[in-house]
């Protein structure tokens, strides 16, 4: 019995670390510059994010992606643009790629719950990552 006991602590290193899982995103969420809306919801096995509607018209391009490095994609329009593309859960957040419009860049993109009402998202660049706060619009 006291051999057992003296396991037990043992097992349990053992066990894999369980991780948590993230709190949804799902939903439409305004973005901080209270420029558009962004629709967040399952793509496949993960999560990714398009344009719902845009609340500011565009200093530029009358609505389109023209400052994408790729020229074919320069006519596309925003609303309905994938910006959020390939997330998965790890560690309690979800992690995938961030495209910005403004610049034509895409950054590795972290997105993690703040409340049921407020979602941080970062756009990282090597080590160094911006956020921002997007408010939950429905």
């Amino acid at each position: 019995m006291r051999l057992g006991l003296a396991l037990l602590p043992l097992s349990m290193l053992a066990q894999p670390a369980i991780a948590a899982a993230p709190a949804a995103v799902d939903g439409l969420w305004k973005t901080e510059d209270g420029k558009a809306m962004v629709r967040i919801g399952t793509c496949g096995e993960g999560l990714c994010g398009t344009v719902a509607k845009l609340l500011a018209p565009p200093s530029e391009g009358d609505g389109f992606d023209v400052r994408n490095p790729d020229q074919a994609l320069r006519a596309r329009p925003l609303i309905g643009m994938p910006i959020l593309t390939g997330f998965k859960p790890e560690s309690g957040q979800w992690r995938g790629k961030i495209y910005d419009p403004k610049t034509g860049k895409t950054y590795r993109s972290i997105l993690k719950r703040e409340n049921a009402n407020m979602l941080q998202v970062q756009g990282c660049v090597a080590f160094f990552c911006q956020t921002q706060h997007w408010q939950r619009a429905g």
